[in-house]
């Protein structure tokens, strides 16, 4: 089997493939191929090992139907439509579960980087204005026993609230189209209504995957339904919040703070008003980016590509 894949990939999911016989080409440049020039490199392989770039739409798919796997190095697939890759028979696998743990970790950092206004800071000392001490002024706020809302209480909701739980002892509640009653009872966790998520959250993050359901979901109405004192974190897709209806109401006060490691548009632009306010965090989409995470991911895509050049059942086929 040639695999193609998309970037240069954690040396471990290489390694894996080659092992198995497979022979693997990678994208080296840094840039990504648009749809049509990646539709017409993978004429010559069998597979590709997607670990970013464009998305991939009914119209890419169509032209890459000798494919034997799309394997995503990544939990998410709201970048393929998966809908038409099953009706062309192009089997897709993902990396469900893997990076849980270091996304909950950028969950926990964002929050509390927002509540003291830490990047904020930061700029002021390499502004040079680390100078008069004034005890009143760029103040945070604490997080010890407020309430942390989670939207999505799946893995990674479930890891940040433990740790929120541990370090700040934070009340737990959360909104789930179906209850989560393991994480009810292991973090004594309360389901609530939508609604009153918005309205109790001292910290509310959001851990559901983009679909049509949730896109664009956290607008200027809802945003006004939050607290005047609440963070808005969002670890999961940029998609699920408007991002001029959060500067808005980060301008007028409607809600304090909010924390972001996915935005939109992404990639973010340099310019945008959102990365000026002090009581705004925002990284690159980073949260599997660790050694540890990017290699077990890189491996488990591997894993789904060496099952179908086997013939083998895929180890973590997207069934939706």
């Amino acid at each position: 089997m040639k695999v193609f894949a998309t970037r240069v990939i954690p040396a471990e999911g290489r390694i894996r493939m080659e092992q198995a016989g497979i022979d693997v080409t990678e994208w080296k440049e840094k840039r990504s191929l648009s749809p049509d020039e990646l539709a017409d490199t993978l004429q010559s392989y069998d597979a590709l090992y997607y670990a970013g770039g464009k998305a991939m739409n009914r119209e890419f798919l169509s032209k890459c139907t000798h494919l034997k796997i799309i394997a995503l190095m990544s939990a998410g697939y709201d970048n393929i439509d998966v809908k038409a890759a099953k009706e062309l028979g192009i089997p897709v696998t993902n990396v469900p579960g893997v990076p849980s743990k270091s996304t909950a970790d950028v969950a926990f950092l964002l929050m509390q980087a927002v509540a003291r206004k830490a990047f904020y800071m930061h700029k002021r000392i390499l502004s040079q204005e680390w100078g008069f001490s004034d005890p009143t002024a760029n103040l945070g706020i604490d997080l010890e026993g407020k309430t942390l809302g989670i939207w999505g209480l799946g893995n990674i909701g479930t890891i940040l609230a433990r740790r929120c739980q541990r370090a700040f002892d934070m009340k737990v509640i959360y909104n789930n189209r179906h209850r989560n009653m393991e994480a009810e009872q292991a973090l004594n966790a309360a389901w609530v209504p939508f609604e009153e998520l918005l309205g109790q959250s001292d910290v509310l993050s959001v851990h559901t995957a983009l679909t049509a359901e949730t896109k664009g979901r956290f607008n200027k109405a809802v945003f006004s339904r939050m607290k005047p004192t609440s963070i808005f974190i969002n670890t999961a897709r940029g998609g699920i919040h408007d991002e001029t209806a959060l500067y808005e109401a980060l301008q007028e006060g409607i809600i304090w703070g909010a924390g972001l490691d996915v935005t939109n548009p992404e990639p973010m632009q340099a310019d945008s008003p959102l990365l000026s306010l002090p009581t705004v965090a925002v990284l690159p989409h980073i949260g599997s980016a660790t050694v540890e995470t990017r290699g077990r991911m890189a491996v488990l895509a591997a894993e789904n590509i060496i099952a179908a050049a086997q013939g083998q059942p895929l180890p973590t086929p997207v069934k939706s």
